[in-house]
């Protein structure tokens, strides 16, 4: 018996994130890129079909969320991205690029 016997294992963490594994992922959305203006940050917009509780009539509803690029110049304007919520980066940004779709 050595002092390694009593030790914890350490949390394996991803290369990315540098959260454990086992913790759970936050959502993941599919969109377009909308502008790409900004340094590190891309303007995502997440397209739905809802329907109307009263008149029962489908229509489009658009989000754009603000999503956090590490690599800048990878992704241009209508390109289909999976993004993934995260914790809060900037005051809008709550949100990564995972890749494209």
């Amino acid at each position: 018996m050595g002092q390694d016997d009593n030790q914890k294992p350490a949390a394996q963490e991803t290369a990315n994130t540098g959260m454990p594994k086992n913790k759970p992922s936050g959502r993941r959305l599919e969109g377009t890129v909308v502008s790409t203006k900004m340094k590190k940050t891309l303007v995502v917009a997440i397209s739905s079909l809802r329907l109307h509780s009263k008149y029962k009539k489908h229509f489009k509803n658009t989000k754009r969320f603000k999503v956090h690029n590490e690599d800048e110049g990878k992704y241009s304007l209508g390109d289909k991205v999976v993004i993934q919520e995260t914790r809060p980066i900037s005051k809008e940004k709550r949100w990564r690029v995972i890749g494209k779709v």
